[in-house]
């Protein structure tokens, strides 16, 4: 039409591409191609012109949740032979979604939030299995504590054995706040619901009171995200996936996802989490410069038991039996529930240690026994080793367990129990577990039974020579009375 301006019709036809016909229909009707478009009417009819008004409107009105499979049910049982089969089901699908979209109910809308430097800290805790993890062979059950700023994404990882418990909760908080070197503002967990999802109403608010005297202690604001909104604790949500693909590459590159012992595992994720934080130097510098100081001690970060030690040399915690010196017997002990480890005080004297064990779902008594704690009694009844519940505890290593199978099947059991007890009791004394352990198995290979008489003049003897004399410098008593001038 521009050019019709200035040149015929035809020419401007010709310029413009199609024909002089099109041309000469263009001019003769006023409205433009765009207005000219028919209505798109139904090609064939509305199967449910006669009950979407009627019958669905009402029940997606009262209730916009129910589906479009369970509308097409309704119809089938009210009219099964208008409805015979599911042909209308897409179509009763679109309905049912276009009608939501205009007149449904209204839905959450996420904010995107800007973090700020120093203001916000969250920790999660994650499932590792799907990593293939194993110690020794044997597959490990364990979670990851994941700690995360959400300015600058710095990040603090723990391996955990144990449930989503306080005590693995403050813990490793507590860890992650002093080698961040800093506290921050606000705090934020998933409502803490797994560390107490299988307790009463009591226990449940003795652990909110516990958690809110931690984060009172660093000064910082507790704050949980609500139940199944998670989403709103999404900064160490979506780093918890992208924490698990890293290490998934990580082990891929190692070539194998077993470890020696749990501390080599431990070792490889504290050395992936602290490269992930070198890229990330630069926000954390500026994070660093916002955070509170950290309080001049830490804080309670262990579940507390009193337990007494009873004639069979140990004590419970949580219906596991732990070993301790026979010394200890009669007397009430508080123990400290790490979530690796436990510690046992009399007074405030530290007299037992051992790593934490979980209680087995089908009632059976788990042990944990230091050979060490025992071996004197033992020694005196080494008959009693054979019937012992905790005996398979008592091997410090697989050599020794393989030495008693090897010993209770080819001696009679007075003869097995005593050169166990004094393989055992040549272990403490020369302290030489593991040396001694070596010895042992070189003897099992060669298809002869160990012996303790046989193997002490092969360990390489301990030094217990005193050290040579030692210069001691002993201090002038007059350098004390510039002590006195300069408090005077």
């Amino acid at each position: 039409m521009t050019d019709r301006l200035q040149y015929s019709q035809r020419i401007a036809a010709a310029r413009a591409g199609f024909s002089e016909r099109t041309a000469r229909r263009l001019e003769a009707d006023p409205c433009l191609p765009s207005q000219r478009q028919p209505a798109r009417g139904r090609t064939v009819p509305d199967p449910l012109e006669a009950v979407w008004d009627t019958l669905l409107l009402p029940i997606l009105e009262r209730d916009p949740a129910v589906q479009a499979v369970t509308l097409l049910r309704h119809l089938q049982m009210a009219d099964p032979d208008a409805f015979p089969d599911d042909r209308v089901r897409r179509t009763l699908e679109r309905r049912v979604r276009d009608w939501r979209a205009l007149h449904g109910p209204e839905r959450d809308v996420i904010f995107r939030q800007a973090p700020e430097p120093g203001r916000m800290a969250l920790s999660d805790f994650t499932d590792a299995g799907r990593l293939g993890v194993t110690i020794g062979g044997v597959p490990l059950e364990h979670r990851l504590f994941h700690f995360v700023l959400a300015y600058s994404g710095w990040e603090h990882v723990a391996v955990v054995l144990g449930g989503e418990s306080f005590t693995a909760l403050a813990e490793n908080l507590q860890n992650a706040l002093w080698t961040l070197g800093g506290v921050p503002q606000e705090h934020r967990t998933d409502s803490l619901s797994a560390a107490y999802r299988n307790l009463d109403a009591n226990a449940a608010a003795d652990v909110t009171r516990r958690y809110d005297a931690f984060c009172a202690h660093y000064g910082m604001l507790a704050s949980r995200n609500n139940p199944g909104e998670a989403h709103e604790n999404g900064a160490v949500e979506a780093q918890n996936n992208h924490l698990k693909v890293a290490l998934d590459q990580a082990l891929i590159l190692r070539g194998s996802r077993d470890f020696a012992e749990l501390d080599d595992w431990k070792r490889f994720v504290d050395e992936l989490v602290a490269r992930r934080n070198r890229r990330r130097e630069a926000a954390v510098r500026t994070e660093m410069a916002a955070l509170r100081p950290l309080p001049i001690r830490r804080t309670t970060d262990f579940t507390e038991v009193v337990s007494r030690v009873t004639k069979t040399g140990g004590f419970l915690v949580h219906a596991v039996f732990y070993s301790a010196p026979s010394q200890l017997i009669g007397k009430r002990l508080r123990v400290h529930v790490y979530d690796d480890r436990i510690e046992a005080f009399l007074g405030a004297t530290r007299v037992v240690t051992h790593p934490r064990q979980r209680g087995r779902r089908d009632g059976v008594r788990v042990h944990c026994v230091n050979y060490r704690h025992v071996i004197h009694a033992l020694r005196r009844k080494p008959q009693a080793l054979a019937g012992s519940v905790y005996r398979d505890g008592l091997f410090p290593r697989s050599e020794y367990e393989a030495a008693w199978a090897a010993l209770s099947t080819a001696l009679p059991r007075r003869d097995a129990c005593r050169r166990m007890v004094d393989l055992l009791w040549l272990a403490h004394d020369e302290a030489c577990e593991a040396e001694l352990a070596g010895l042992i198995a070189g003897v099992l290979d060669e298809g002869l039974l160990p012996e303790a008489r046989a193997l002490k003049p092969k360990l390489v003897p301990r030094r217990r020579e005193l050290p040579g004399d030692t210069p001691v410098t002993l201090t002038d008593l007059s350098s004390f009375d510039d002590l006195l001038e300069g408090r005077a």
